[in-house]
């Protein structure tokens, strides 16, 4: 979708149009869902925040400016909601039940346990650092460059591409 097409449906969302917000979902809602999936590490949890990413576009959509960059804004908005989730989720865990001492039953996986199997690409991409891993969902699901993500992450250009190619590496050696 073009920056042009992206800002004439916004103006439709605008005017209470649904199908504007149809056309932007059709167009990203496997990028956003690799971006929420990237940092909240669970399919499920994944799929809602996509769900509820495109309701707050359609209740925020008046804060969109043409000619911004559309990829960023959402990606943003994206980014943030996903670590808000997150935030709240780990406070909730702290308040949760304690978990179970690993017995004979309950015994941990050992780190050669849980690499061993029919490992995905994308579990493999979930086992990088957090930001190595929206690096690379950006980069991949979301074709943008490393200045697009350098700003969406507020990192140094530099740091992104080191990050990324960090990243490729340790995934090139998962796979060996």
């Amino acid at each position: 979708m073009t920056r042009d097409s992206f800002d004439s449906c916004i103006k439709m969302i605008n005017k209470g149009d649904e199908e504007g917000l149809r056309l932007i979902y059709e167009e990203y809602s496997t990028y956003i869902h690799a971006v929420m999936r990237s940092i909240a590490k669970n399919e499920e949890n994944a799929a809602d925040l996509t769900s509820d990413f495109f309701i707050k576009l359609w209740e925020s959509s008046r804060k969109y400016r043409p000619g911004k960059g559309h990829i960023a804004w959402m990606t943003v908005i994206a980014r943030n909601m996903a670590i808000d989730f997150m935030r709240k989720a780990g406070r909730e865990e702290l308040l949760g039940e304690v978990p179970e001492p690993a017995g004979p039953d309950n015994a941990a996986k050992s780190p050669e346990e849980e690499v061993i199997g029919n490992i995905s690409f994308r579990d493999m991409v979930e086992s990088l650092p957090s930001q190595e891993s929206q690096i690379i969902a950006m980069k991949f699901a979301g074709d943008l460059t490393f200045r697009e993500i350098a700003q969406i992450m507020k990192l140094p250009l530099g740091t992104v591409t080191w990050k990324y190619q960090r990243s490729i590496e340790r995934l090139r050696r998962a796979v060996r």
